[in-house]
């Protein structure tokens, strides 16, 4: 709201010409200093005013303070409010994942819009708007640490490091949702306000420099809100959550062989990281956890679980309890595959099973916090090695990967299972290695952080998975539909963004 009405009255003032990349954005570093409510994170020293800033980098409180307040911005929003975290939701609308309970609902168009394939400039999220600040925060605090003098130099290192971690991991993501996007990595507000789309080849160029920066940069170990001393809690990105990242974005570029070997490195942490069993696997410090977001919002653990897990009356058509898992998914599951029995809650009401996700488990208002929004976790580091094996024809450490999550559905901890899910054959061929990938990949990675919407498009299945996907959802589909639309209100605001082909 403090940015809001800042934005309202400079535009009375007539001295707005931008918003998403620009010097609007630069309100945002500032004001995210002084609406933090995550004290667990960083006790938040007094407010910084547009005044005297030049003071944020001479103190390793304030400095640090500058990052968390991107953690805090990203915990902030709930699963459907806007933010990056509501990508999860939307793409999973958009893809097979999840089923709306009322697809011509009046209530939210949006929702609709979403799982018909049926957005517009005018009609979808501003994923833009909800990840360009955090870019913009994040080279703020690049060029202000870069110039600073005054810091411990620890505390230095580690700061740059995260700022290009999270510029990195936003790329991602605004590179995968809409393709070629704007590259701003400085505050120069005339020069990203007029920016160019660039295309997904550089972007992705631009995401493995900044990661490999941090990777040097960054502490092994994971860090406190001084980032000075050793933490239980994984919630600021370290070395390894950087190695992950690059494994996941040398995948997504076909560069098997460093994908390969960046998720061996993580792989091979067993001191800091493991398998947890299924029902331990989202919990707060995880052993599986490479990243997570703490809860910031009083009273609640996650809004993945508020949203997703059923009451007994089941969906709803006002918009409380919107969706429940697509059939298409809840059948994909193998018998004595445990994955279904722990990760899928079920609900009969009107005579109909309804399946949701149950990863995250507590949704009970004012609940000890146990859970934590997970954001990199081994699991996917099994499964990014894998396909890289299978793609340089070593078809046999390909299936031992898949096997080592196989046996964790299996659940070898329970001999009575009567029928237990099977370890894959090592003589598949690449084809069916690459298949047993896919699979593997939509049962253990299901409604986290779009991965089955990416996959689908960067695996070459889209069109063919989609096309009766969205002919069941009511929509139509055709290939543009792969990539959002800009808002509007981007392109009216930069006449160098051109819209993505096939919207108005």
């Amino acid at each position: 709201m403090q940015l809001y009405n800042i934005i309202r009255c400079l535009k009375t003032e007539k001295r707005v010409r931008f918003f998403s990349i620009n010097t609007l954005n630069s309100l945002f570093f500032f004001l995210s200093l002084t609406s933090l409510s995550c004290s667990k994170l960083v006790e938040v020293p007094p407010p910084i005013t547009l005044t005297d800033a030049s003071q944020v980098y001479s103190d390793d409180s304030k400095a640090a303070a500058v990052l968390t307040s991107i953690y805090n911005n990203i915990s902030q929003n709930t699963i459907t409010a806007g933010g990056i975290t509501s990508l999860s939701f939307y793409t999973a609308l958009s893809s097979d994942e999840l089923a709306l309970f009322n697809p011509s609902s009046q209530i939210d168009k949006l929702k609709v819009a979403f799982y018909s394939n049926s957005l517009s400039s005018t009609m979808n999220v501003d994923y833009w708007t909800a990840c360009y600040p955090l870019i913009f925060t994040a080279n703020s605090a690049i060029e202000g640490l870069m110039r600073a003098s005054f810091l411990t130099a620890e505390v230095k290192q580690q700061l740059i490091g995260e700022a290009k971690f999270i510029r990195a991991f936003c790329f991602f993501y605004l590179t995968n949702l809409y393709g070629a996007v704007p590259l701003p990595l400085t505050t120069n507000y005339k020069i990203n306000g007029l920016l160019p789309r660039t295309p997904s080849e550089e972007v992705y160029k631009q995401i493995i420099s900044d990661l490999k920066d941090a990777e040097l940069l960054l502490k092994s170990d994971y860090v406190d809100a001084s980032t000075k001393s050793s933490t239980n809690e994984r919630v600021r990105p370290n070395k390894w959550a950087t190695k992950a990242l690059l494994a996941r974005a040398y995948l997504y570029m076909q560069d098997y062989k460093n994908a390969e070997a960046k998720a061996t490195e993580v792989i091979e942490q067993s001191t800091l990281y493991g398998l947890a069993p299924l029902a331990n696997v989202f919990q707060k410090n995880s052993i599986e956890a490479i990243w997570q977001l703490q809860p910031v919002r009083a009273g609640q653990n996650t809004s993945e679980a508020t949203l997703y897990i059923l009451p007994p009356t089941g969906p709803d058509v006002n918009d409380t309890h919107p969706v429940y898992l697509s059939n298409g998914l809840a059948n994909s599951f193998e018998s004595g595959d445990n994955r279904e029995n722990i990760w899928i809650g079920s609900i009969a009401a009107g005579g109909i099973v309804f399946h949701f996700p149950y990863k995250y488990k507590i949704n009970v208002p004012n609940a000890p916090v146990s859970e934590y929004l997970m954001v990199l976790r081994l699991g996917e580091q099994y499964l990014i090695r894998a396909e890289a094996r299978a793609h340089e024809d070593n078809i046999v450490g390909a299936i031992n990967d898949l096997n080592v999550l196989r046996s964790r559905a299996r659940g070898d901890q329970n001999p009575s299972n009567q029928n237990p899910l099977p370890d894959l054959s090592s003589s598949l061929s690449k084809d069916a290695a690459l298949n047993a990938v896919y699979q593997e990949r939509r049962v253990e990675l299901f409604a986290e952080w779009g991965h089955r919407w990416f996959d689908l498009k960067r695996t070459g299945r889209v069109n063919e998975v989609m096309k009766t996907v969205t002919d069941l959802k009511g929509g139509s589909w055709n290939s543009n539909l792969q990539w959002y639309p800009v808002p509007l209100k981007q392109l009216q605001l930069n006449p160098n963004v051109i819209q993505n082909d096939g919207y108005n």
